[in-house]
């Protein structure tokens, strides 16, 4: 019953402080800022264009943290915890489609930021296809890394993961279920994401476990899994509407989502380019930097 609830995981219900560093193996200050009345987290490094990274479901900005150094000499790199994510704030209300486009438009407001290119991952794929859809005056470009396809259900091939989204397990029984064996199932659900298993250190895993642990953070899940239909519905399903020049970068041994997935964004999406990336999983990002930065660069200069 337990191993059906691999991401919904939390500990106890008191807030948390914010850490002055960023959890990385490269300190990284982490910011405040107060967004529709909530407190998110972000880092905020080097000058130029502005690019935003934003993590996929059950994520948190610790999957950029190999993208900070090799942008700090050409753009401004914004990366950020999602509401209801990581150490921003957890509120327990709605996480569709018009929800999160609203609170990250409304983040970056409050960042001054009238445009910026933005880099989704996942999940977070999906959240840039909605701005780029709803708010396409605010993106330059768009780059999508495993990206949310239409019919994610159909699509998606991770057992743990889809197991995930489909629970309707109570809450009680989640944090029933990460007390007893809520270590080993982060473990489990990094080795199904991330192909080079070696990458996942000690250090690696207990640092996935304590995100995981973050008080408040199963309500935003359980939301965020509900309202899937909804992204479908919304953005999922007008692809071939996206007005701006987009990237779209795939792990080969991916087993979220084949890379099919990606070849048939790609075959809709106005000017887009398909990269496939060998030795990689569903997080490129963080396990093939040496691949996916210089992509990023390239078609962000």
């Amino acid at each position: 019953m337990f191993l059906l609830l691999p991401l919904l995981v939390t500990a106890c219900m008191t807030v948390p402080d914010i850490p002055p560093w960023f959890d990385s193996f490269q300190r990284r200050s982490v910011k405040t800022v107060t967004v529709q009345g909530h407190r998110t987290a972000y880092l905020d490094e080097g000058q130029g264009p502005p690019v935003i990274l934003v993590h996929g479901f059950g994520g948190s900005m610790w999957q950029w943290e190999y993208q900070q150094e090799a942008f700090a000499g050409s753009h401004r790199l914004i990366t950020l915890d999602l509401l209801g994510s990581g150490l921003s704030d957890k509120p327990d209300q709605a996480y569709g489609p018009d929800d999160m486009v609203g609170f990250f438009t409304a983040f970056m407001d409050a960042l001054d930021l009238p445009r910026a290119s933005l880099v989704g991952n996942s999940m977070g794929g999906g959240l840039v296809i909605g701005m780029a859809l709803a708010h396409p005056e605010r993106v330059d470009r768009l780059v999508l890394i495993s990206g949310l396809p239409d019919h994610v259900r159909e699509k998606l091939t991770g057992r743990l993961i889809k197991q995930a989204l489909e629970t309707s397990a109570p809450v009680w029984l989640i944090r029933l279920g990460n007390w007893l064996l809520g270590r080993g199932v982060t473990e489990a659900v990094l080795q199904e994401i991330v192909y080079d298993h070696s990458r996942l250190t000690p250090a690696v895993l207990d640092r996935a476990y304590r995100n995981r642990r973050r008080p408040g953070l199963i309500p935003p899940l359980m939301a965020q899994a509900r309202a899937l239909p909804l992204w479908e519905e919304g953005f999922a399903t007008h692809l071939r509407d996206i007005g701006r020049p987009t990237l779209i970068i795939w792990g080969a041994e991916d087993e979220v989502f084949p890379p099919q997935v990606g070849r048939d964004m790609a075959s809709v999406i106005p000017s887009s380019t398909f990269e496939l990336l060998p030795k990689a999983g569903h997080i490129p990002q963080w396990e093939r930097p040496d691949l996916v930065n210089p992509l990023l660069l390239r078609f962000l200069q």
